[in-house]
């Protein structure tokens, strides 16, 4: 392999461990990576194989945790923007999204570690627009992991039930949004095929590396690990792409 590809391959790695304990990560982390390579709409679609191996991987072993409740009203409707990003990612893919998607993740993990989310609760209509919202970025730029697991914070979930449901959820959108890929950029995830199992195989070897931290971290943990990952990847998507 290149050294390109090599960091590229490690970067999965860690991406996928960094999803299974907090719900989310591989596009947040491998998009703006990859993009800089092949360019931001290409690594979308090639960054949506791997992202759909590891998100299967991961619900696998979480099934179990489904809060199908939230998954109901929070994840349907995200799949539902999935495939409406996906639809218009070709119309209205911007790295100007990934700046405002970054700032968004600063401000929740912010809000979670200093407390000021606390009186939120994400249920109702409140879920099914989070849902739909966070569905419509992912569609557009290939990152909607973290607005996602930031929303379901409020909704009153397990850390185990909160990955689970959020995996879930990733699921149902990826199954929206990866026929629309594969029929608008085909051609560019043929060509990139051999990114594609670079990152799938680093990405599943994260997932089952990171499976076992999450079993191990207390609630109040958990939540503080989650906001400081949201925080760090809305930098990365900032700094990436402003930059």
């Amino acid at each position: 392999m290149t050294p390109t590809e090599i960091g590229l391959f490690a970067l999965a790695v860690v991406a996928g461990a960094v999803a299974a304990v907090a719900g989310f990560g591989i596009g947040s982390l491998l998009t703006p990576a990859l993009g800089g390579v092949i360019g931001v709409r290409a690594a979308v679609a090639v960054v949506s194989v791997p992202h759909a191996l590891a998100t299967a991987t991961r619900l696998w072993g979480l099934r179990d945790a489904i809060d199908a409740r939230v998954l109901r009203a929070f994840g349907i409707a995200s799949a539902a923007g999935g495939l409406i990003g996906a639809a218009l990612h070709g119309l209205f893919a911007s790295p100007a999204l990934s700046v405002v998607l970054g700032a968004l993740l600063i401000l929740a993990g912010v809000l979670e570690l200093t407390g000021l989310n606390r009186r939120m609760v994400l249920e109702g209509a409140a879920s099914t627009i989070a849902g739909l919202a966070a569905g419509v970025f992912g569609g557009l730029v290939g990152n909607q992991g973290g607005i996602r697991s930031a929303a379901l914070l409020r909704a009153g979930l397990s850390p185990r039930s909160l990955v689970a449901t959020a995996t879930a959820t990733a699921m149902l959108v990826d199954g929206a949004r990866m026929p629309i890929y594969l029929v608008t950029d085909g051609g560019d995830v043929a060509a990139n095929s051999r990114y594609v199992v670079i990152l799938s195989a680093g990405a599943m070897l994260g997932t089952l590396f990171g499976a076992p931290v999450l079993r191990r971290l207390p609630d109040r943990v958990f939540r503080r690990v989650l906001a400081v990952v949201l925080v760090v990847l809305g930098a990365l998507l900032v700094a990436g792409y402003a930059g």
